[in-house]
């Protein structure tokens, strides 16, 4: 084993998160009690007792952190999130509070269409800007890979702003992030449906494609925004281009998105509050991925929500996103989705947390994240509680004290600063 460049110790338990959806309880997060991680570069390459480290593992340089008794686990991997965007909606919040609905908002100009006009006017470098808090906070609650969607451009030009933009983004902050092109979010004010149908399908999807800006082509379908019809030429479009599937599904209402992320066998259907027995069948079958927002549903005071349990039960697996966006869900915290998964979808807390770890990763296709293995990347995050059944409980608290980043401390709440340990000195 190679020297290590840094080490945690001090653990109630790592959770290293190998189960598979279906197994119950601690079984589904695999921990390992009182373990040691030991990283070099950005790769784990020890997991295991205290007692069991390799001699010369540790020398002056190698960095501790100590964990003060929390639990560990993988970083959190968010996989909808819309955070690049220019503008705020509170006015629309408080109409939404005093009873408007959220496709009341649309219809009186508001919504979508808002942030779109909002996010047009501004730079590459003002999104950027804009953004780049927005992804500290989600650092700061454990999230170490999140995708992002464009959807606010609704031109050729703006869409490839927005995707240039993710790709900035990407450079400039630790989280690792994965861009989806949304050109199919809404039909833009100034263009018939049939007419941006068709700059969706040749122009926009095939330039987001070549410059490789892309890994995901999604699309909305929902009343109000495009049909299945529309879904599927889209989608097909993408598939042409090299583009993976997915879908807004069943968010509002029966809108038969579910049933074409299935057709497409795509990587996920997001949002599914709608969605029928039948319907969770055909999920199951073409192995699509669930990837459900209880803070969208709680921020739309919508009912119902979305069926978790029936989900699991059949054998869909699920994922936990936060939907980050200025409309329907204008949070970072993923504490509350965490909570707001077991209070209404009701998942158990090994669920809601292997769902924003191992479920996630698997929804964006990326396998060696959400997990901990040796050889795979050190992305780790030091809780200050010492279990994970208490994050659910103790509703929307942030209890991350430290984040790890590709082997490299990028949040730090321990305080202990990284304590360097003597050359040949055992930890602790």
């Amino acid at each position: 084993m190679p020297v290590l460049d840094l080490v945690i110790r001090n653990t109630s338990e790592v959770l290293t998160v190998q189960g598979k959806l279906g197994t119950t309880g601690d079984a589904l997060l695999t921990p390992l009690p009182q373990g040691v991680i030991g990283i070099a570069k950005d790769r784990i390459v020890y997991l295991g007792s205290e007692s069991e480290l390799p001699a010369g593992s540790l020398v002056q340089a190698t960095q501790v952190v100590d964990a003060q008794g929390g639990f560990v686990g993988p970083g959190f991997v968010d996989p909808h999130t819309h955070l690049v965007f220019a503008g705020e909606r509170s006015s629309e919040f408080e109409l939404r509070c005093r009873g408007a609905s959220y496709l009341d908002i649309a219809r009186a100009g508001g919504g979508i269409l808002s942030t779109v006009r909002a996010t047009r006017a501004n730079s590459e470098d003002a999104l950027v800007a804009l953004a780049l808090p927005r992804l500290r906070r989600l650092l700061e609650q454990g999230v170490t890979c999140a995708e992002v969607k464009s959807g606010y451009g609704l031109t050729l030009e703006d869409e490839l702003k927005i995707l240039r933009v993710i790709r900035r983004l990407g450079l400039e902050q630790p989280i690792t992030l994965v861009p989806t092109l949304l050109c199919a979010h809404a039909i833009p004010e100034e263009m018939q449906r049939d007419r941006y149908v068709l700059l969706c399908v040749n122009e926009i999807i095939p330039a987001a494609s070549e410059a490789g800006l892309a890994k995901f082509c999604d699309v909305f379908v929902e009343q109000g925004a495009f049909t299945v019809a529309e879904g599927r030429r889209i989608l097909a479009a993408g598939v042409q281009a090299g583009l993976i599937p997915r879908v807004h599904a069943n968010q509002l209402g029966g809108s038969g998105g579910a049933l074409l992320a299935a057709e497409f066998a795509a990587a996920s259907a997001d949002h599914l509050e709608h969605v029928s027995g039948e319907e969770i069948k055909a999920l199951a079958a073409a192995k699509v991925t669930a990837v459900l927002m209880p803070t969208t549903t709680v921020y739309l005071r919508q009912q119902p929500a979305a069926p978790g349990r029936e989900l699991v039960d059949a054998g869909v697996s699920v994922a936990l996103g936060t939907n980050l966006n200025p409309g329907s869900a204008m949070s970072e915290n993923v504490a509350l989705t965490i909570g707001l998964a077991c209070l209404q979808n009701s998942l158990s807390a090994a669920e809601a947390y292997w769902a924003l770890t191992r479920g996630a990763a698997l929804a964006l296709r990326m396998p060696e994240y959400g997990r901990l293995t040796i050889g795979g990347p050190a992305d780790v995050v030091v809780f200050g509680s010492d279990g994970y059944r208490h994050l659910p409980y103790h509703l929307g608290i942030n209890h991350v004290k430290a984040v790890i980043k590709s082997g490299r401390v990028v949040a730090d709440r321990l305080g202990n600063n990284g304590a360097i340990c003597e050359p040949t000195q055992p930890v602790g």
